[in-house]
């Protein structure tokens, strides 16, 4: 449980250094919307290779995939959206729209955006081989733009730097709590179910980049998006292929 912990606190750590970062930095837009591009790309290739793989194998032909896919989109979508109607849309955003959003939705939203993520790295100890290298590093590559992006403009929307940081930290601390949770409750859990969460996460994952990473990077990376995307999805795979 310590070493769930451990590993969650880990990877979500990259929010405080890009959250510093951007504090202390001016990263140009053009570069910004880049590195958010090679996030997306860790990401996808995260959850095509040590998420979706990785279900459809444990699964056995079960047809729990393509629930825990459908489901685990469902449930970030009408999150995501009742977190914006509450004030958290364009949280992660660095054109300074959250400085009209509730403080709690803005908390609420990036939390949700982080979770399924987390649980996964808990839940991928339980193999007895260690916490997935591949895994560990496509949350913290893609946590990175995440939080300069949210940074500035937070910044933006007048939020104090101890503000912004101490946001940060206690998505760092929520994040550690959910790698716990992944650890916890699935230990002894069936193929099946995992093959499930492991699905369920993978879809949660694809849709807030659809929703948040991807347009925010195309906005301001414009037409070399593609390369970045593509280099970060290679890294993770050659990450993969490695362990």
């Amino acid at each position: 449980m310590a070493e769930a912990l451990l590993w969650g606190v880990v990877a979500s750590s990259s929010l405080l250094v890009g959250g510093l970062l951007a504090l202390r930095v001016r990263i140009p837009t053009r570069v910004l919307g880049l590195i958010m591009a090679f996030g997306a790309g860790v990401l996808i290739s995260a959850v095509a290779y040590e998420l979706v793989q990785e279900a459809f194998e444990t699964s056995s032909g079960s047809g729990g995939v393509a629930l825990g896919l459908a489901l685990g989109s469902l449930a970030f979508f009408a999150g995501d959206l009742a977190i914006s109607r509450m004030g958290g849309a364009g949280r992660k955003r660095s054109g300074g729209s959250q400085g009209g959003g509730a403080a709690l939705a803005l908390v609420l939203g990036i939390v949700l955006d982080g979770i399924p993520e987390s649980i996964v790295l808990g839940l991928t100890l339980l193999t007895g081989d260690g916490v997935s290298a591949a895994m560990l590093a496509a949350v913290f590559l893609s946590n990175l733009p995440e939080s300069i992006a949210a940074t500035v403009g937070l910044r933006r929307g007048g939020w104090s730097p101890g503000r912004v940081m101490g946001l940060w930290a206690l998505v760092t601390a929520a994040s550690g709590i959910a790698a716990v949770l992944g650890y916890v409750v699935l230990d002894g859990a069936s193929p099946s179910v995992v093959a499930f969460v492991l699905a369920f996460a993978a879809g949660a994952i694809l849709t807030m980049l659809a929703d948040t990473m991807m347009p925010e990077a195309f906005e301001h990376g414009g037409r070399y998006v593609g390369l970045a995307t593509t280099a970060g999805f290679g890294l993770a795979f050659a990450i993969a292929a490695l362990e």
